[in-house]
């Protein structure tokens, strides 16, 4: 048993180089690569093998002399190989029962590995199949994988007698964690990667069992050039853009600048933060490299309808369609075509198109909701963004969905707890603080909704409302000078954005500060601002009224106060006669979330 044990460990250990995080030796880093691409494809493994291949592809070519020899067979292996193959090809036409059928008493660990995925993906196809016609939450929550309970119980034998090499743990991770085992599954994908560190699917389901950076500190992980990786992508997903994008320039500067997957996660870093015209430029740069490349496009498209780009859109969707229209990004990208369009139904039954093809395909679910909302179809999109939530809790999107549906059904407590959520997700967005400032304001908590919207002002207001929205609560608690302070800061921040004109509340904010610097008898600024209200039609008239108020009362002579001082006034730029020059600032963001 410790003679096959270490075997199994030994056969894991092919080429890991476990010893540094070090990029000194690309050509070691390509034998790995290459060594662990084929030792997943023959475990039937193909997404674990394609990242592996991508990421030797973007390295330098190996001579003959120094590549990789194929593993080294055992005894077992040898015994095993008929059976092996003829299982291998029956699970390559997706005949996962009569693969498992054939492997039945295997004794390698390649074998035994392929008998028990077959199983699991046999139980995984038969839930999909069942869920496929019935997207309801009632019906999805009895379909369940009948296989699971079973495979854990043999995995448990086998892992407690240490017989399971690095393929072996990662399955029983799998099966941990769709059996909400969390914290076991944990430990195992931890274990998963000590013994194989390269093997990238244990790292991406450890990515995705990781809710917060406190949880990443305590995980004792290998040290191995992998772990780079893994912390970009982990980065990435837990919002913490900065330090994301510091490593992967750091694996570009290593000698990764070719590789496609490291392009195209730094273009959805810049998605995460709304750079939107660095995303999209990134975008263009990686169709270029690789014209024929579904994944990510999804994310790609939904910068195109954030910016409204309705010829890029179509011409992606129709691009997709040739390569592939049955793949979830394609659907994704045709759904987000209609949506631009204005045809919710047939938007809504592309993500539906999508969902039947891969129901645990999360942005899907969230794009789902957003066009439910449109239709005013309140119940439905809370189904999907209920989904949306089971397949990823970190979706800020699903979250603050929830808390928009609960707001029309005039729900607050609700829509607190969803936008508090979704704040959670994303401190620095000030959508979810502006949100979360309403709600407070409808539940009469007008101390916590000035923090809310002094807070979205402070992190970068991207939809400009946050000083509106406190200003007119200082209006509410007749704080007029705090009330004046914001429509300046207000009006210099739209002015400094060239959205001039467009803004409504721009108005809003100039009579305000008319009338107030009326009653503080500061005549001039009063006129200058009146004569700003002149140029809005909501505002014409009340303007006009004022300048001839102002001018009555200069007439009779009273004179400009001086002893009520203002808070402070309008900058030169901004009096009746300049007209402020047009700055486009890079982060005028669109109001829009697909």
């Amino acid at each position: 048993l410790a003679e096959r044990c270490a075997g199994g460990m030994a056969a894991a250990g092919v080429a890991v180089g476990l010893g540094s995080s070090d990029f000194s030796d690309l050509r070691e880093i390509k034998k790995q690569l290459l060594s662990v691409a084929e030792r997943s494809r023959e475990r039937g493994l193909q997404h674990s093998g394609k990242w592996a291949s991508e990421l030797a592809f973007a390295l330098d070519p190996l001579p003959l002399s120094e590549l990789p020899p194929p593993p080294a067979l055992t005894e077992e292996d040898a015994r095993d190989l008929d059976a092996y193959t003829l299982a291998k090809s029956y699970f390559d036409l997706k005949e996962y029962d009569r693969a498992a059928y054939f492997l039945r008493g295997c004794k390698s660990q390649k074998a035994y590995f392929l008998y028990m995925y077959s199983r699991y993906l046999s139980g995984e196809k038969k839930k999909d199949d069942e869920t496929v016609d019935s997207l309801g939450p009632l019906e999805k929550g009895q379909v369940k994988n009948e296989a699971l309970r079973e495979l854990r119980v043999e995995l448990s034998k086998k892992h407690k007698a240490r017989e399971l090499d690095g393929f072996g743990l990662y399955l029983y991770g799998v099966v941990l964690r769709k059996l909400d085992l969390v914290k076991e599954a944990i430990d195992v994908f931890v274990e998963a990667a000590h013994v194989l560190p390269l093997h990238w699917g244990a790292w991406l389901e450890l990515c995705n069992l990781i809710t917060d950076k406190e949880m990443l500190k305590f995980l004792s992980l290998p040290d191995t050039w992998m772990k780079e990786f893994f912390l970009a992508h982990i980065y990435t997903e837990l919002q913490l853009i900065e330090e994301a994008l510091q490593k992967y320039q750091s694996l570009i500067d290593a000698g990764f600048s070719k590789s496609t997957y490291i392009i195209s996660q730094i273009a959805v870093a810049y998605h995460n933060i709304r750079d939107i015209d660095k995303a999209l430029s990134i975008f263009n740069e990686l169709r270029k490299q690789d014209p024929y490349r579904i994944e990510n496009m999804d994310t790609f498209s939904n910068l195109l309808y954030v910016r409204s780009m309705k010829p890029e859109l179509s011409y992606l969707a129709h691009n997709l369609c040739e390569i592939d229209k049955y793949r979830v990004e394609t659907c994704c990208v045709i759904g987000n075509y209609y949506s631009l369009r204005s045809q919710h139904e047939k938007a809504a039954l592309y993500f539906q198109r999508a969902l039947k093809l891969n129901p645990r395909y999360l942005g899907a679910w969230t794009l789902m909701g957003h066009e439910y909302m449109e239709m005013k179809n309140t119940s439905a999109a809370i189904q999907a963004y209920r989904h949306a939530i089971e397949v990823n809790k970190r979706d800020y999107r699903a979250w603050y969905g929830l808390g928009q549906t609960y707001e029309i059904l005039k729900m607050p407590f609700y829509c607190l707890y969803y936008y508090r959520r979704a704040h959670q997700l994303r401190p620095n967005d000030s959508r979810m603080l502006v949100a979360l400032g309403e709600c407070y304001e409808k539940l009469n908590q007008l101390v916590e909704a000035k923090k809310c919207y002094w807070r979205a002002y402070a992190v970068g207001d991207v939809e400009k409302m946050a000083l509106v929205k406190l200003a007119k609560l200082h209006e509410q608690l007749n704080e007029s000078e705090q009330a004046a302070q914001c429509y300046i800061k207000y009006i210099q921040d739209i002015y400094s954005c060239g959205e001039i004109v467009e803004h409504l509340e721009v108005s809003t904010a100039f009579r305000y500060l008319a009338q107030y610097y009326f009653k503080c008898k500061l005549w001039d600024e009063a006129s200058a601002c009146a004569q700003k209200c002149c140029a809005f039609n909501d505002t014409r008239e009340e303007g006009k009224a004022l300048l001839r108020q102002i001018l009555q009362l200069r007439n009779q002579g009273e004179t400009s106060s001086t002893d009520i001082a203002a808070p402070f006034f309008l900058p030169a730029s901004l009096s009746a006669n300049n007209t402020p020059t047009r700055r486009v600032s890079p982060l005028n963001l669109s109001s829009v979330t697909p």
